[in-house]
């Protein structure tokens, strides 16, 4: 494998260049071991102040299932974009989840890792296995299929 192919990690300036997210839907903090866009892992520092958890729920806060799968698919965009884009902005959209599970809850002050590796890309379109951990326990997984556009273009 060439070097201009295998990062080591992704601070968040370049996850803003590369994710139109924002807080407070910007569901990672940087990435870590990343191979290309064959694998990688986000990591999500789970702090208190974080909107969600007034209402999910009151005196006992527990991220939401649909937010892990949400930072499963950043990690993911952030290295296809990263890979394929060519300096030029790209969006990467949500096309399907499958298989979903949620083994424990996710709540403040945990680090979630979200294990990312890709399983199948055909043209612009990117299959992933996705696994999150708190430790070394697991807490979520789910197979995410996602699409690569312009900014502008239907897909």
């Amino acid at each position: 494998m060439s070097q201009e192919n295998t990062m080591d990690r992704m601070e968040i300036g370049e996850i803003f260049k590369l994710l139109p997210h924002r807080y407070p839907f910007l569901l990672i903090d940087r990435i870590i071991d990343i191979e290309s866009d064959d694998r990688a892992t986000g990591v999500k520092n789970v702090t208190f102040n974080e909107p969600h958890f007034n209402g999910h729920f009151p005196g006992e806060p527990i991220m939401p299932g649909v937010l892990i799968v949400e930072a499963m698919a950043q990690t993911c965009g952030a290295i296809v974009a990263r890979r394929h884009s060519a300096g030029v902005r790209k969006l990467v959209y949500f096309m399907t989840i499958d298989g979903a599970k949620f083994r424990r809850p996710v709540v403040p002050g945990d680090v979630l890792h979200l294990k990312v590796e890709k399983l199948k890309q055909r043209g612009n379109i990117f299959r992933f296995d996705c696994n999150g951990y708190v430790g070394e326990n697991k807490v979520a997984e789910a197979i995410i299929s996602a699409m690569m556009v312009d900014p502008g273009e239907n897909a």
